[in-house]
């Protein structure tokens, strides 16, 4: 299992696009594989011939570096690799749940203890080490078989992918199944044959059913934001600015440029928008900064150009891919990095570097006419994010020639997150004032 992204602890097989006995050229996609972000293809970078799949479509959460098929030398018989299994490639071992530390790396024995646990024992096959004269009693308590340790996945039920789903479906226990298949495997018809022990049914027929539900297991991609959002908010001290932003000005804009674009281009509010964000950026740089550990040293990254990350909505969750140097783009250029990027998104077909990194972000939830407004969470080591409602007609008061009356004027209500760590709030404030200023006069854009 390759390391596609340089968070990526454990992947999901996809599909296979070879089979046992195809040849392989560099370049050629192997398999498709879900990482902590997106489902991205494998492209493998040598000539050979796939041998023997070991990890068939649809086995979660396999561990990088873990066997997945055997290549072989282009020219070489597959044939004795037709009964090859994970063992006879050294196994596997569980995907870590958090990030490896350095003391959970140190055995809770020392090496010459004499426990059978030891390292030494574990290690060391040909001799076994003997326990000091005047070690306690208490390093002797313990007894072993003698086996190797078991990992969590020699502890898990033996069962079929399956019959993992079948049981989570219908809430058999897997422990209380013997399994029938090979090696004590569980299978589809040992779940279907299950029945509970008679003591676990209903006391009384007339006794309240248990609420009705389903436990839908979280993808990679949905435990990754799960914890870069707990990161935020625990890390990062948010503070908020609200303001309400004219842009009957830029509408007018946008309506008279794509019609002259003769097919060309067809600019949205929210490619304006991008636009105006990184032009408030370069006036007020603080705000496109990150907050930064280096060598033991805390420093603030004032980051040159503004990168823009879009935030864009998924089957599988929300990705922000980057629009780069996008104070120095103009608005066509910008309209169509970001339909590409979101389409490549929605596909799963982003490329790490596309989606890592970033100087702000814009969340932008207008196509929803129910959200007037919302605040949103910063993407770390970014400082800012920008959430923004609907559009919606708002009477103000105008001049006219029989004196005061109203007219209609298209609003939008945005709220910028900031880190306080990085961004007082005096300075988030001015932000705000620049950006509402540049979409307000929105011929600014176009400079």
């Amino acid at each position: 299992m390759p390391a596609l992204s340089p968070t990526m602890t454990a992947g999901n097989i996809g599909t296979w696009q070879k089979k046992a006995g195809d040849t392989i050229a560099p370049g050629d996609v192997l398999v498709e594989i879900e990482t902590d972000k997106a489902q991205m293809d494998f492209e493998f970078q040598e000539d050979g011939v796939l041998a023997k799949i070991l990890k068939e479509a649809g086995e979660k959460d396999v561990a990088v570096g873990n066997p997945i098929a055997v290549m072989v030398e282009e020219g070489a018989d597959v044939a004795p690799f037709e009964s090859f299994t994970l063992e006879d490639a050294g196994g596997e071992k569980a995907a870590p749940k958090d990030a490896p530390k350095e003391e959970a790396a140190e055995s809770s024995e020392p090496a010459d203890s004499g426990s059978q646990t030891s390292p030494s024992t574990l290690d060391k096959s040909a001799s076994k080490a003997e326990p000091k004269s005047d070690s306690p009693p208490e390093s002797q308590e313990a007894e072993s078989s003698g086996g190797r340790l078991q990992t969590s996945l020699d502890r898990e039920p033996n069962a079929s992918p399956l019959a993992k789903a079948m049981a989570l479906d219908k809430g058999v226990p897997l422990k209380a199944i013997k399994g029938t298949g090979p090696n004590g495997r569980i299978t589809k018809q040992d779940i279907e044959k299950y029945q509970p022990p008679a003591g676990s049914a209903p006391a009384a027929s007339g006794v309240t059913a248990a609420p009705s539900y389903e436990d839908v297991p979280a993808s990679s991609m949905r435990k990754t934001i799960a914890n870069r959002l707990v990161q935020s908010m625990n890390q990062n001290p948010h503070y908020f600015v609200s303001t309400t932003l004219s842009v009957t000005k830029l509408l007018k804009l946008r309506q008279a440029l794509n019609a002259s674009a003769d097919g060309k281009y067809k600019l949205s509010v929210n490619d304006f928008l991008v636009k105006a964000c990184a032009v408030a950026c370069k006036k007020v740089p603080a705000v496109n900064s990150s907050w930064r550990e280096i060598g033991g040293q805390t420093v603030i990254r004032q980051h040159n150009t503004v990168d823009v990350s879009v935030a864009v909505a998924t089957p599988v969750g929300l990705m922000t891919p980057i629009v780069k140097g996008v104070d120095s783009l103009g608005l066509q250029s910008i309209s169509a990095q970001i339909k590409d990027l979101g389409k490549r998104a929605r596909d799963g077909k982003l490329k790490p570097e596309e989606y890592q990194g970033g100087t702000f972000t814009i969340s932008n939830m207008g196509m929803n006419a129910a959200v007037e407004r919302f605040t949103a969470v910063i993407n770390p080591p970014q400082a800012g994010i920008l959430a923004v409602g609907t559009t919606r007609k708002v009477a103000v008061p105008a001049e006219g020639e029989d004196g005061t009356g109203v007219e209609w004027d298209d609003q939008i209500v945005v709220t910028g997150s900031f880190d306080h760590k990085v961004v007082d709030g005096a300075v988030g404030g001015e932000w705000i004032r620049e950006l509402k200023k540049v979409v307000e006069n929105p011929l600014e854009l176009m400079l």
